[in-house]
């Protein structure tokens, strides 16, 4: 009798078990479900793809405008190292040739335009040129001078136009991370409005947008340290190129004063004064 009791309740405990569980899984749905009924917050909401393209495709127009200006800035930066390092190569055999054109010559009388090429034949046509509308004139301090202040012109003005491009590189070296940084804290404030509205602190909703913001910082970076360091590399050789720009400038100056004072006349000067 005891033993026939004690079947009939345990038939009733597992009778009352299985009435309970779809009554549970009922109630799992809905809390999944989320409050007024929101669908649950699975994967088909997340972003599938978190390759850079992707996360640059589903950020913000804000981000997306501050990646491309980031972009452009690289490109630009890359462009002037480029341009610039032919430029430099080709201004820097120019001197060392000249200089060692110069070296040649023991005086102005001797030098033709033929056998000198840019920037020697324009310190020298310079320093002919002043010889020449100074003709007479006994003040060989006032010459000198006169014909150092024309050299000095011609090599700052060289000196400005080897340096045009690398202003920009400067910019783009102390602008770019900040711009990032804009681009960043943009979207990460964007993240945190969707939180809000998702009513969710999960990771998994939280992290692809902080990874979008994020982008635009590396972007920022990737853009700010070449040109830093393109911006380093350059200055150096502009300012090796002033150098040798200032030693043909004395060459040219020794010239002109070795000619003074051995007494050689301007006219005797085969080199042609141009401009």
């Amino acid at each position: 009798m005891k033993m026939k009791t004690h079947l009939v309740s345990t038939a009733k405990r597992v009778r009352g078990a299985a009435i309970a569980l779809p009554s549970l899984a009922a109630t799992g749905s809905a809390l999944a479900q989320g409050p007024a009924g929101e669908q649950p917050i699975g994967m088909s909401l997340l972003p599938r793809d978190l390759s850079p393209w992707g996360m640059f495709m589903s950020a913000d127009i804000v981000v997306k405008a501050v990646m491309v200006g980031l972009v452009v800035a690289s490109v630009v930066t890359w462009t002037v190292w480029l341009a610039k390092t032919i430029e430099l190569v080709k201004a820097r055999r120019q001197v060392r040739a000249a200089l060692d054109a110069l070296g040649s010559i023991q005086t102005l009388a001797n030098a033709k335009t033929s056998n000198l090429k840019e920037p020697v034949a324009r310190f020298c046509a310079a320093a002919v040129a002043e010889l020449r509308l100074s003709e007479g004139v006994t003040d060989k301090d006032g010459l000198k001078e006169r014909i150092v202040s024309r050299l000095e012109r011609i090599e700052a003005a060289l000196s400005r136009r080897i340096s045009r491009g690398t202003g920009i590189l400067a910019t783009i070296g102390a602008t770019a991370p900040f711009v990032g940084l804009f681009g960043t804290v943009w979207g990460i404030m964007n993240s945190f409005i969707g939180i809000s509205k998702s009513h969710t602190t999960n990771l998994a909703v939280v992290a692809p947008g902080i990874a979008e913001a994020l982008l635009a910082t590396a972007l920022g970076l990737a853009a700010a340290i070449p040109a830093v360091v393109i911006y380093n590399l350059f200055s150096r050789q502009i300012t090796n190129y002033r150098a040798a720009l200032s030693d043909t400038s004395s060459e040219v100056l020794r010239l002109v004063s070795r000619d003074l004072d051995r007494g050689v006349p301007v006219r005797k000067t085969a080199f042609t004064a141009a401009e």
